[in-house]
């Protein structure tokens, strides 16, 4: 009865037609105000995002704690994660490969999406009394809609639901569950024991804080992107043959659901759309609200240089590793098995590369996890701290947090082993904490958007030697003398 009543909750309502349309609709139309900038210099993004892998500290200007670099691992460990691996899986196993066509359409809008995000989490953010700056969402909507545009009933409204919406994220969140699964169901181990050693390995991660977060994050995630892509495209090559095939099930389905098939029960358009386009979301956080709360910490002095890394965060999350999982899952005909989640992905690898490519893909699965629970922490961290303001009891509260955080994951698997939960279900919780602050950051983000607009142009401007430079325009935010802030050509 409760499992029917948060199913129609979740796909009739909070992922119904309105908020399919808001995140559709808002990436179009970033994609045209921006001039197709996504598409347009897709190659520029890249070649940027590439060259901070190589760049020193001694050129990293601005405020900040984190490199533009640490800042990008952290929020690629975030999205490069369980929503690849166990996500995907559950997209195919619910909606149909029909569902990876969705998953497509929300990355390549979702591109601009996150590069507007981050570029307005960035211009907006705010600073200690060190020097060292922090922003996101809540931020941008209290300075750009309730501050610079006095819409302030507008501003309490879209903040409040996200931070609500996000904060239950703090209840949900599917990271430890799936890790538990993968190392469980491989290793025949019960998912409780994992579940508490993994709680304790991410208890001794976070200690270090944000700074700590970024210099892991930044050895760690290279290296498992690099590791599971190169599992990912030896399968392909061996199956060489089935991937036009493949691609025919990913086109064919997009429009008109699947048909039942082996393990598979069928799935409607409706499903197939709604489900690539949550786990699409829930993989590369385009619209979510969560990348900008790292990124306005990192050391950059204009807010598009940042953004620019949420272009390439997206490709690389769902252009290329989703669509390398989901064409695995496919072409080694796991895809109709019946099994969903990581299990299922465990299962295709197993396929396609033996047993010992399972339990290689398992470690990375808790690779993945752990630098995306850390990553997590951090993001929650922003909204702990726009929550409680400045006080006398910040400390006090935020080492609670910090203590408490692991705590309703590792509750997550005990009820999920309590109540013999499938993936597919556990998955649905989840998706029930995405929806509500994606909803407020997209609308935020569209009522922002001439923001956006000006930002880009005075980068393109100064940058790219497209137009001309305005010598008075502030590419931060400023709310008093103090804090202007202004990029150098």
């Amino acid at each position: 009865m409760f499992l029917t009543f948060l199913e129609i909750l979740v796909w009739d309502y909070l992922w119904g037609v309105p908020l399919v349309v808001v995140v559709l609709g808002a990436g179009a139309w970033f994609t045209v105000r921006s001039g197709f900038f996504q598409f347009r210099y897709l190659g520029y993004s890249l070649k940027n995002a590439w060259g901070k892998l190589f760049e020193k500290k001694s050129d990293q200007k601005g405020d900040g704690v984190l490199s533009p670099l640490e800042a990008m691992s952290i929020a690629l460990g975030t999205t490069v994660g369980v929503g690849n691996i166990g996500g995907v899986a559950t997209a195919i196993a619910v909606g149909g490969p029909g569902a990876i066509f969705w998953m497509w359409i929300a990355g390549l809008f979702g591109q601009i999406i996150k590069m507007a995000e981050i570029s307005l989490a960035v211009h907006y953010r705010s600073r200690n009394k060190d020097g060292s700056a922090y922003g996101g969402p809540n931020y941008y909507m209290q300075k750009g809609i309730g501050k610079e545009k006095g819409m302030k009933k507008v501003f309490k409204v879209l903040s409040a639901i996200f931070a609500f919406g996000f904060m239950v994220g703090f209840f949900i969140n599917i990271q430890i569950y799936t890790v538990s699964e993968a190392i469980g169901n491989t290793f025949g181990i019960g998912l409780i024991p994992v579940g508490v050693i993994y709680t304790i390995l991410l208890y001794l991660l976070i200690a270090g804080g944000v700074p700590s977060l970024g210099k892991t994050a930044a050895k760690i995630v290279p290296f498992m992107i690099l590791f599971y892509l190169g599992g990912g495209i030896f399968i392909l090559l061996k199956y060489m043959d089935q991937i036009p095939h493949a691609f025919g099930l990913i086109f064919g389905n997009a429009f008109t659901g699947t048909a039942a098939t082996g393990g598979f029960v069928g799935a409607a358009f409706s499903q197939a759309i709604k489900m690539g386009m949550a786990r699409s979301v829930f993989s590369n956080e385009a619209g979510w609200g969560s990348a900008p709360m790292i990124h306005a910490s990192a050391k950059v002095d204009h807010p598009i240089k940042q953004g620019i890394l949420g272009v390439f965060e997206v490709f690389v999350d769902t252009i290329v590793i989703c669509t390398m999982t989901a064409l695995v899952i496919i072409v080694t005909g796991q895809w109709s098995s019946g099994l969903d989640g990581a299990t299922l992905t465990l299962s295709a690898f197993e396929v396609g590369m033996g047993m010992p490519a399972r339990i290689i893909l398992s470690v990375g699965v808790f690779l993945f996890g752990i630098t995306t629970s850390s990553g997590i922490y951090a993001q929650m961290e922003v909204i702990v701290r726009y929550l409680i303001g400045e006080n006398k009891r910040k400390d006090l509260v935020l080492g609670l947090y910090k203590w408490l955080y692991p705590i309703p994951s590792l509750a997550l698997v005990f009820i999920a082993v309590y109540f013999q939960f499938p993936g597919a279900v556990v998955w649905v919780f989840s998706d029930a904490s995405t929806a509500l602050p994606i909803f407020a950051n997209v609308v935020a983000l569209v009522i922002l958007s001439p923001k956006f607009i000006e930002l880009l142009k005075d980068y393109k401007a100064r940058y790219m030697g497209i137009g001309k430079v305005d010598p008075n325009f502030k590419v931060f935010y400023e709310e008093d003398e103090n804090q202007s802030i202004e990029a150098t050509k």
